[in-house]
């Protein structure tokens, strides 16, 4: 597969734009100025897939041609059906379809007296290089070393009790209970300081998922990367107490105003050491559950995932063997009878996870594929254990994608590879998951399969791009490509607001993400996946105060994509936008493993 490396720039009077050829459409005005903005994958498109742009306009389209380097005509056309209104402002959206645009070159588009910036066609592994950016945030996340060197040797505490169900404030002190462990090392979660395990194991996967699956364009640092997250995991984990640990530190002080937490300071992480504040200082530590009892079972699901695809890899078999077998530990630990809420997070409102048998299916079918690999002869006990979470996840907790709270999609794509008998079922249920997309995607003007005026909306849509690779390849039908290719191109500028969600990728990345790191450094988080839009209301009292050490991104504080406030969703490219701009490493996990995996089309 090619890729076509593309500049997606609003387009308003002289600006940039691209257009498409269509043969049928709206009756397109000869000699018209076109005014408006064309939104579009700023990475690129392959060769031989669907490539779609989008014109949102308050009026009517021109005829286009598409220029060669030298200036020669290679295409020529219409837009196609207006898709519906984004906005009062933009009341059409056209679809613009560059598909017979197949041989590498670089090429622009002229329409009503625009002209497009540059793109160029090139060889596929070209999406390597977005994927290559992402590993780099990841070592701009990672924890240890002079970020938090007292986290060697943590106090546990009791779970904290909070002043409200949707609140992190705190109710009355901390209750210390043991240590110290050492914590030290992962990756800090997001645009904070704190660490999960209920994260950090998600991520974990992922990385591994992808050394496996991405084939020779891989990063040659996902390794050392993916292997830094499987030793913090190993620290998680005390496999003599049998004991899981899930987060280091707390985000809110407690409301008698005696201590704060990590959300209270804007603050570079190497100066938390030497804080006055006790619990910056000195982070606390929970677990899961006392020692030696049952723990979530979506925490010991995703936690064994990790530990057994990194043994699918690993060429030592002997430590591959290791690995295994603390996956087995940790998986054997799953309480699957009066589960009750989930434990993910402290509190459970950051991040609010309620299906596990997910977690469970793809614990069992990494175990059994680790398994296989090194001739263990517990493979078919763990097969025969994902069937049924996969069974039992089929008939009860269907309705989402793959992201951070469902990551079914996965485990059925290895529970198919390790010979599953019950392949139609999972095949069905990839099916059904791509489907929710589709049906969304056929009624929204960007083509967007993920609901963008809620949380997680980026990494949705990068879930259901890599999805369709997942399906196609346990499947061979190509039915669903064309559809995880407009998924990607939606995040990465082929939407309302023009943006690409990947801090560095593409000519109009987000520029001020919610991030202490950059904000206070000036150097640009590269690589940083945000959430990208939500839900309108969420602006409504505004973005609130600058912390006083908090640089001012934009400098002029102008919303410049306030006008593509649409459909209930908003966009702000603002420091303080922690709702739209703040990345997060569930975030960038997803979206480097669907890029990796398109990267080998």
């Amino acid at each position: 597969m090619r890729i076509v490396l593309a500049l997606a720039l609003a387009l308003t009077g002289a600006p940039t734009m691209h257009a498409a050829e269509q043969t049928t459409g709206p009756a397109a005005q000869a000699g018209a100025k076109v005014t408006g903005h064309i939104r579009f994958d700023q990475v690129g498109f392959a060769p031989d897939e669907a490539k779609h742009a989008y014109l949102m306009t308050g009026g009517r389209p021109a005829p286009f041609t598409v220029i060669d380097a030298k200036g020669r005509p290679v295409l020529n056309g219409t837009a196609g059906r207006d898709l519906g209104a984004w906005n009062a402002a933009y009341r059409h959206v056209y679809d613009l379809d560059l598909t017979r645009l197949r041989k590498p070159g670089s090429y622009r588009i002229t329409s009503g007296g625009l002209t497009s910036a540059e793109f160029t066609i090139a060889p596929s592994a070209a999406l390597a290089l977005p994927a290559s950016k992402i590993v780099t945030f990841f070592g701009g996340q990672r924890d240890g070393g002079r970020r938090h060197a007292n986290d060697r040797a943590a106090h546990v505490y009791d779970w904290p009790a909070f002043t409200g169900p949707d609140t992190d404030q705190i109710k009355g002190e901390l209750t210390r209970i043991g240590g110290p462990v050492d914590v030290e090392g992962g990756w800090f979660d997001a645009g904070d300081y704190l660490k999960f395990t209920h994260i950090l194991a998600y991520v974990d996967t992922l990385l591994w998922a992808a050394r496996r699956d991405g084939g020779p364009v891989v990063d040659p640092r996902l390794k050392s990367e993916a292997l830094h997250g499987l030793k913090y995991l190993d620290k998680m984990w005390d496999g003599t107490t049998r004991t899981l640990y899930i987060q280091v530190g707390v985000g809110a002080g407690n409301a008698e105003g005696t201590f704060v937490g990590d959300h209270d300071i804007w603050r570079l992480p190497e100066t938390d050491d030497s804080s006055r504040e006790k619990y910056i200082r000195n982070r606390p530590v929970f677990r899961a559950a006392p020692p030696g009892e049952p723990i979530s079972p979506n925490l010991a699901g995703r936690t064994a995932a990790a530990f057994a695809l990194a043994a699918q890899v690993e060429p030592d078999r002997k430590r591959a063997q290791s690995w295994l077998d603390k996956a087995a530990e940790i998986y054997a630990m799953a309480k699957t009878t009066d589960v009750g809420r989930l434990v993910t997070s402290l509190p459970h409102a950051f991040y609010p996870e309620s299906v596990w048998r997910d977690d469970m299916e793809l614990g069992g079918a990494e175990l059994a594929l680790a398994a296989q690999r090194l001739g263990d002869p517990r493979a078919a006990q763990w097969l025969e254990q994902a069937q049924h979470w996969a069974t039992e996840y089929i008939a009860k907790d269907t309705g989402d994608t793959l992201n951070l709270y469902d990551v079914s999609a996965l485990a059925h794509a290895d529970l198919i590879r390790a010979g599953a008998p019950i392949k139609g079922a999972l095949v069905a249920d990839l099916k059904a998951q791509l489907e929710i997309g589709a049906a969304r995607a056929a009624k929204d003007p960007f083509r967007a399969g993920a609901a963008y005026d809620a949380f997680d909306s980026v990494p949705h849509a990068f879930g259901l791009a890599a999805t369709s690779r997942l399906y196609r390849s346990v499947t061979g039908d190509r039915g669903y490509d064309a559809f995880g290719t407009q998924q990607r191109g939606w995040t990465l500028g082929a939407n309302p607001w023009g943006v690409s969600f990947v801090q560095g990728v593409g000519d109009n990345s987000i520029s001020c993400p919610h991030y202490q790191i950059s904000n206070l450094t000036g150097r640009p988080a590269t690589g940083a996946v945000v959430n990208g839009p939500n839900a309108a209301s969420l602006f409504d009292d505004g973005l609130g105060d600058h912390f006083e050490e908090m640089a001012k991104c934009p400098a002029d504080g102008v919303d410049r994509y306030e006008q593509f406030t649409g459909r209930g969703s908003r966009f702000v490219d603002d420091v303080r936008s922690w709702q739209a701009s703040e990345p997060a490493d569930d975030f960038a996990a997803i979206a480097f493993y669907a890029l990796t995996l398109m990267s080998r089309d």
